[in-house]
């Protein structure tokens, strides 16, 4: 993580709230210059979180509004991909290997993040690797100018955007590093497990002890914050991830979970025609869905742990590309 140069100090001494909406509009510079509701939210910031105005108003005159970030979340939503066509972009020889050599390097990490929330390793190396490859595609934007521009010049997610930047603020004054140094996605995902601010605020841990949560460049904090936000999310040690089913009969669209929240359980299911290849409890409650894979058709329950790491991305193909990465870093470590 960048320097913490003098933001703390510089930034977070008093509230300073005269003229303050006067000043903004004479002081703020750049592509903010003059802008209502950049005073507004520095007013509010200064008001109800104790930040010095005037430093906020310096702040906000170094912050850029990216078009080519408004031009990327207004972009027509792509056809949602098949498995068969979704899973082979996740699932390579390149990403089992180099998440191998990702778990050797942190080996002692995962093992205490295991000992603690119940998480096996597998699986935090997978969203590290599906997420950002291991922290080589953590993002080159500023997140101050992606969560400003999105706050400020994207109405359709503003009031998101918004408190997304108030909690991005409010870290950085918790971790006392300079707002403007930190690079994300150009939403504002940030780090190796691409933590969006006010999940950060919420899960992200100081794993190695030293004072400060540093996602961005350590690999320990990541790890151990991927599994405080499992755990957190309801992760069952030792439980399993996903199981392969049968189908039958003519009620089997009836099982179809919509969505992604479990309403049916294992024996409900049953009696829809769908009969998992695991002895599994008859009351555990499962997202029951089908894949279109490479060979055809797939039926899958999703466990509880499943719908866990759909809390992290809101998709099935998303959590079963997790899963299967797991699996096969897990054999391809014991080669």
């Amino acid at each position: 993580m960048h320097s913490l140069r003098s933001w703390a100090a510089r930034t977070f001494i008093g509230a300073g709230m005269v003229g303050l909406l006067g000043a903004t509009s004479q002081v703020l510079a750049a592509d903010y210059d003059g802008s209502p509701q950049v005073a507004e939210f520095i007013e509010e910031m200064t008001r109800d979180y104790g930040f010095a105005g005037e430093q906020l108003v310096s702040l906000f005159a170094e912050v850029e509004r990216k078009q080519a970030i408004l031009d990327a979340i207004s972009r027509p939503a792509e056809k949602v991909k098949p498995w068969k066509e979704y899973r082979p972009i996740f699932i390579t020889d390149k990403r089992i290997a180099q998440g191998v050599a990702f778990w050797k390097q942190n080996q002692a990490a995962l093992e205490k993040a295991e000992a603690e929330y119940g998480v096996p390793a597998q699986f935090i190396v997978a969203i590290i690797g599906v997420e950002t490859f291991y922290g080589s595609n953590t993002g080159n934007w500023r997140v101050m100018d992606a969560l400003s521009t999105l706050a400020f010049d994207y109405p359709p997610r503003a009031p998101f955007f918004r408190k997304e930047l108030r909690e991005f603020l409010m870290l950085t004054r918790e971790e006392q590093v300079d707002p403007i140094s930190l690079k994300g996605s150009y939403a504002g995902a940030m780090g190796l497990p691409q933590f969006m601010p006010s999940s950060f605020r919420a899960y992200a841990v100081d794993f190695d002890g030293d004072g400060h949560i540093n996602i961005w460049s350590n690999p320990t904090d990541a790890i151990g914050s991927v599994a405080s936000y499992f755990k957190r999310h309801g992760w069952q040690a030792g439980g399993q991830v996903a199981s392969r089913v049968e189908v039958s009969g003519e009620r089997v669209e009836e099982g179809m979970t919509q969505g992604l929240d479990p309403v049916k359980n294992v024996a409900e299911l049953r009696e829809l025609g769908w009969t998992s290849q695991d002895a599994l409890a008859e009351d555990v409650p499962v997202t029951a869905f089908r894949l279109e894979g490479a060979a055809g058709d797939e039926y899958w329950f999703g466990l509880p742990n499943f719908y866990t790491i759909t809390r992290y991305n809101r998709s099935v193909m998303y959590a079963m590309a997790v899963n299967q990465l797991a699996e096969l870093l897990v054999e391809a470590r014991g080669n």
